[in-house]
């Protein structure tokens, strides 16, 4: 999918709509309607195909880094979290779960390849020894993949040489997640930040810093 280009780290106010006029604000109502009829978010994937398949006003959400995944919040509310994650050739995500959410993951550009990861057979509840399960998923531009925590954990890298760009829809927000290391083994939380918040590069912040700083509600709302 072609693109303007964009520094890393860019932000051009100006070309901005509104966000009442964007289709990505009507896909938020909709997600927010979806949610309250059907908690378990039966229609979620219908939403974001349709999406994806006709419109690309996301690219203005779009903040690159080089040498790391940028995790840019495009909504959070009471019911989910909605972010841009933009994956550079060479970064992956830490191995890691996703705190019991379920997540709804649909590739807008590029593609993306999926490793998951799980504790041997013959491991005690104590022993924190992870290994590969030598299942790689890839997901092509345009595909929409529900994930939950029963693959254990698992991490997430570009398929190739390519960027890519993925939506990640969360039922209700994650602030927090566990991460593994294979060097060092135990797991261990890992508290979330945003590298950007509608548009406006916040590097990396805690998310309990964004609700102050943006004025969100005590639930930790942010409206689209």
């Amino acid at each position: 999918m072609e693109h303007p280009e964009r520094p890393i780290g860019s932000f051009r106010p100006s070309t901005l709509a509104p966000m009442s006029k964007r289709p990505i604000d009507t896909l938020c109502a909709d997600l927010q309607a979806e949610f309250d009829s059907d908690p378990s978010g039966g229609g979620i994937p219908s939403l974001l195909s349709a999406y994806q398949a006709k419109h690309s006003d996301w690219n203005d959400w779009a903040m690159w880094s080089d040498d790391r995944y940028t995790r840019n919040l495009v909504s959070r509310r009471d019911s989910f979290e909605l972010l841009l994650l933009c994956w550079s050739p060479g970064t992956q995500s830490p191995i890691h779960d996703h705190a019991g959410q379920n997540c709804w993951m649909a590739v807008l550009e590029g593609g993306l390849e999926e490793v998951y990861y799980s504790q041997p057979k013959d491991a005690d509840d104590n022993d924190q020894v992870l290994v590969e399960r030598g299942l790689a998923k890839s997901y092509a531009e345009g595909e929409v993949a529900a994930i939950d925590d029963s693959i254990a954990y698992h991490l997430t890298q570009p398929a190739g040489d390519a960027r890519a760009v993925s939506m990640h829809l969360y039922a209700k927000a994650i602030d927090s997640c566990r991460t593994f290391c294979p060097e060092t083994g135990p797991s261990e939380n890992m508290a979330l930040g945003y590298h950007s918040v509608r548009g406006e590069l916040v590097g990396d912040t805690p998310a309990e810093t964004i609700r102050d700083r943006f004025s969100l509600s005590a639930s930790g709302a942010l409206r689209c």
